[in-house]
């Protein structure tokens, strides 16, 4: 990878843990993490982790279709399961192979224009059944403000080589400031 990819790399992964880390922290939950979809394969790759995993799933690949952020990915729906074990579409196969099996799931996907490109989930939210409906909401709106992110560092990418990365990053560090201090 040359050095302008691994910092555009570097830069969208930044992004997409500011999304995670919010998301945790919102909804009190033991993790959060962003799948993006592979162009090439179609696999669900985690992207970003908070919390349960955050050392060692990034970059971790599940076939296309895999568990419920599969079924997000496909349908483009978002989805909030309180009880895994009553839900078809949870994997506990591959829950247990990134080293954490949660009883509850919310995920919403991403979306560039018409294509789901990713999905933000959530595992094992603090409050159960009193809020789902405004819960479901709210993670909707950071999977859209996730995917905004993403589509501008993908037209920041296709501007002057000069001034991209240096437009990018001032991108970045005000988002983070803005999630560091968020009563402004």
């Amino acid at each position: 990878m040359t050095r302008s990819a691994d910092l555009e790399a570097t830069t969208e992964r930044r992004l997409l843990q500011s999304v995670v880390e919010v998301a945790r922290h919102a909804f009190g939950a033991a993790a959060s993490s962003v799948f993006l979809v592979a162009r090439d394969t179609g696999e669900l790759v985690f992207e970003a982790v908070a919390g349960e995993g955050d050392d060692t799933l990034v970059g971790t690949r599940f076939p296309a279709g895999t568990g419920i952020v599969g079924w997000v990915a496909a349908s483009g729906q978002s989805m909030l399961v309180d009880d895994l074990r009553e839900s078809p579409y949870f994997s506990n196969e591959a829950a247990e192979s990134t080293g954490y099996v949660p009883n509850s799931i919310m995920a919403a996907p991403l979306f560039s224009e018409d294509d789901c490109i990713g999905v933000l989930e959530v595992l094992d939210r603090g409050v159960h059944g009193v809020r789902e409906t405004a819960d479901v909401a709210l993670l909707d709106l950071l999977a859209d403000q996730a995917a905004i992110g993403l589509e501008l560092l993908t037209r920041l990418r296709a501007s002057a080589p000069d001034r991209r990365s240096d437009k990018a990053l001032r991108l970045l560090e005000m988002a983070e400031s803005l999630l560091a201090n968020p009563r402004g």
